[in-house]
């Protein structure tokens, strides 16, 4: 059944989100489907000039747990638009199984393992890439539609502001991750580590 849904997924086959949206014992699958996908995603986007094996995987692990997070901030913010905005009726949970479905084309991150074949491979592998990202961000507007149903305006809308919204609040914990990792390295040199 699970890979079913996510063929159809793949594919856009017309329903597959209503569907999850209503099945309330996916709600698990869909986090892990999006854990394993973020991991797999982090591994390929950390491959590239990785200074060793260990920086590669702790580094993949950090951003999978950042990728999860960001993952459920924009379920939680996409459901509240299209409820508080448009009065749709939803609620996290069915966003969290519809995006968490939709999450799967993420995986084309995973490619990205390729340049540790050859750093030039990057090259070649970044349309590739691209082209999943735009078919994630289709197949994201179309879980949207299908979650919360409203008209395709109203699906961009929701998810332009939750996307700004998500942005700007990662934009804002980079800065104070960013500042505290300064301070600690900052310490960690003053004393000797």
């Amino acid at each position: 059944m699970l890979t079913n849904r996510v063929i159809g997924a793949f594919t856009f086959r017309k329903g597959i989100y209503s569907e999850v949206e209503q099945d309330t014992s996916f709600t698990s699958t869909a986090w892990l489907l999006v854990a394993v996908v973020a991991f797999l995603s982090q591994l390929g986007a950390n491959s590239a000039g990785s200074p060793g094996i260990g920086k590669w995987l702790l580094g993949s692990v950090i951003g999978t747990v950042f990728a999860v997070l960001g993952f459920a901030l924009a379920a939680f913010i996409i459901s509240w638009v299209g409820s508080s905005v448009f009065n749709a009726q939803t609620n996290f949970e069915e966003m969290v199984r519809t995006l968490g479905l939709a999450y799967v084309w993420n995986i084309i991150g995973f490619i990205g393992v390729l340049a540790l074949l050859s750093p030039t491979l990057v090259c070649l592998l970044s349309p590739v890439t691209l082209l999943g990202a735009l078919l994630g961000f289709i197949a994201w507007l179309i879980a949207i539609k299908e979650a919360l149903d409203l008209d395709w305006v109203q699906t961009i809308i929701t998810l332009v502001i939750g996307l700004v919204v998500n942005i700007i609040i990662s934009i804002l914990a980079g800065v104070v991750l960013g500042i505290f990792g300064l301070s600690a390295a900052g310490l960690f040199g003053l004393f000797g580590g």
